[in-house]
């Protein structure tokens, strides 16, 4: 298979993303498959992935927002902050008895909009090169610098309150939020430890898991998103003449005597007359200069 694109993947539970990148490599036939950020195992949900030429396109979409629904534990915590290991410290049922919804409701105040958070230890963040979840197997004890994230959205959609709290939630969140470090935090201000039980991934920027087929019920073929469509919903757009096509194929930087939508400095998609996408530009004193170009054959 030759054709480059953009495919959209619903990933089912007790996979890694690892694994659905070399199902659909078998499928399309080819080596150059990537995804543009990891679900964890536990997770379902969007998984975004390029192939050939379009894996060009992963670096622009990986830091793309994101939105979930999660199911959060509240009454129990677990070293990976989620359900994929076991509870082992739980809260007192008395307490948890008398957790009231607007207890829960006015946890996640302090975590809505830009916040500081520490990822989970079990997490795919490098440290000194390893990941860190490779360290905490190993045995090691890893303590995770905070970084700034945003969560636009924490939306409670029902509780549930037996042995544990539960409570089911939609996030809206920017790229690097870890959902389970949320819970675990939420779990930690009530004084009652949390976890997820469940997590998928809606959407991812403009793409969401409603367009995604599941592994088994993908055809690259069919399902294949062109770049120069995915390049529209993302960029604003450049309509190159047929000599402008050629040159920018070459590398050449462009004369552009009109003003582009959107920020100058890039990406803007350069699209051909028959609609293929050239390439990436930075537009600088009415010279259009190749961020990263896109083969002919890509389409």
């Amino acid at each position: 298979m030759r054709r480059s694109g953009i495919l959209l993947v619903d990933k089912a539970g007790a996979m890694t993303s690892h694994d659905v990148v070399s199902r659909v490599r078998k499928h399309a036939g080819t080596r150059r498959v990537g995804h543009a950020g990891t679900l964890d195992p536990m997770a379902t949900g969007l998984l975004v992935l390029g192939l050939n030429s379009a894996t060009r396109l992963l670096t622009f979409l990986v830091g793309l927002d994101k939105e979930y629904l999660a199911t959060i534990r509240l009454g129990g915590s677990t070293p990976t902050d989620d359900a994929d290991s076991p509870v082992d410290r739980f809260a007192d049922p008395k307490r948890i008895a008398e957790l009231t919804e607007d207890e829960v409701r006015e946890s996640i105040r302090p975590l809505t909009g830009t916040i500081s958070q520490i990822p989970s230890a079990v997490s795919a963040v490098k440290v000194d090169g390893r990941r860190a979840y490779e360290r905490v197997r190993a045995g090691e004890h890893v303590e995770l610098a905070a970084r700034t994230v945003t969560i636009t959205r924490f939306e409670v959609l029902a509780m549930r309150q037996d042995e544990f709290f539960d409570l089911d939630v939609r996030i809206a969140c920017s790229t690097g939020t870890y959902v389970r470090a949320l819970a675990r935090d939420m779990g930690s201000a009530l004084g009652v430890g949390g976890h997820l039980t469940a997590l998928r991934r809606t959407k991812v920027g403009p793409f969401d898991v409603a367009d995604a087929n599941t592994l088994e019920d993908v055809d690259v073929e069919r399902d294949l998103i062109p770049p120069a469509r995915i390049a529209r919903a993302l960029f604003p757009v450049l309509d190159l003449s047929e000599r402008q096509a050629v040159d920018l194929g070459h590398g050449k930087r462009l004369t552009v005597d009109r003003t582009v939508e959107g920020d100058p400095a890039g990406p803007i998609a350069a699209i051909a007359p028959d609609g293929r996408l050239v390439g990436l530009l930075a537009i600088s004193d009415g010279v259009a200069a190749p961020i990263i170009n896109f083969p002919a054959e890509s389409e």
